[in-house]
């Protein structure tokens, strides 16, 4: 499970990067002031964004790695959130809840 969020957090991660050089070059290679303007603040509102919502998965990635009770309920609290996030998002979060809930995985995180 903390692999899986590592993992599908870090992609989110390169996605941020990718949009904001993508809309930040769409606006240089157009070059209109107004453009490159009006591109490079909503590419560095987007990437800000994308950025903003991947750090607490991989966080929450590594605390899981480690068996840290904070991290059982940061990633139950982002798998409710991936739910609306269809298809992908709703499989992690369906499965983050699955496996979280599950009175083996209490035991785990019991022991630290």
């Amino acid at each position: 499970m903390g692999t899986l969020y590592i993992i599908f957090s870090s992609l989110c991660l390169i996605g941020a990067v990718v949009v904001y050089f993508t809309l930040t070059t769409a606006g240089l290679i157009s070059g209109d002031e107004t453009a490159i303007f009006i591109t490079g603040i909503v590419a560095l509102a987007l990437g800000a964004f994308l950025l903003v919502i991947s750090i607490p998965g991989i966080i929450a990635g590594i605390g899981l790695l480690h068996y840290k009770p904070w991290a059982k309920t940061l990633s139950l609290v982002i798998g409710i959130i991936n739910l609306i996030n269809f298809p992908i998002g709703t499989l992690i979060g369906v499965y983050t809840i699955w496996v979280l809930m599950n009175s083996q995985t209490e035991r785990l995180f019991s022991k630290g």
